[in-house]
């Protein structure tokens, strides 16, 4: 009977003398793979970004609402309005719907800065019939006009404590009737 002897393994190749196209190689490649496309990626997004940017400075400003009566929902939502600015021509009255989403009461104030500073502390629990001036219960809706006389800036807020530093205010800018 013969036997045969196993055979011994064969050598290991010399450092760095592996198959070009076998899985050591390709391990080495395909770090630098991702890191390529990682930053291609990078660089698409970003210049993306950028763009959009552009775009953005290059948009004409909102159109103005007005003259005449107009009607504008504000709603509220974590204890920010939105929208936070708007513009109507002069003379324009806007119909305030306001919408709280939030499980809290708020206000809605329209006005100059002498009202604003009247309400800075927030002590009424309610407002009377009064334009630009509206309570709102907690999930609820409230309606309020106000007529923008005079071209310039004008503040709306919810004075209730400690939501206007939280950042509830907006601003409507009034543009003079052409």
């Amino acid at each position: 009977m013969s036997a045969l002897a196993p055979s011994a393994p064969a050598p290991a190749p010399p450092a760095g003398a592996g198959d070009p196209g076998g899985p050591a190689a390709g391990a080495g490649r395909g770090w630098w793979r991702w890191a390529g496309a990682a930053l291609v990626a990078a660089l698409v997004v970003t210049g993306s970004a950028y763009g959009v940017l552009a775009l953005r400075a290059d948009e004409p400003e909102a159109r103005a609402l007005g003259p005449g009566d107009v009607t504008v929902r504000l709603d509220i939502e974590h204890s920010l309005f939105s929208p936070t600015s708007l513009r109507v021509v002069e003379g324009t009255r806007v119909r305030f719907v306001v919408v709280n989403g939030d499980p809290i009461h708020h206000e809605l104030i329209v006005g100059p800065p002498e009202v604003h500073a009247r309400h800075e502390q927030g002590t009424e629990a309610s407002h009377p019939s009064i334009p630009g001036e509206v309570t709102l219960d907690l999930e609820g809706t409230a309606v309020t006009t106000y007529t923008f006389d005079e071209p310039g800036l004008v503040e709306f807020a919810c004075h209730l404590p400690g939501h206007y530093q939280h950042g509830m205010h907006g601003v409507v800018e009034v543009v003079p009737a052409e």
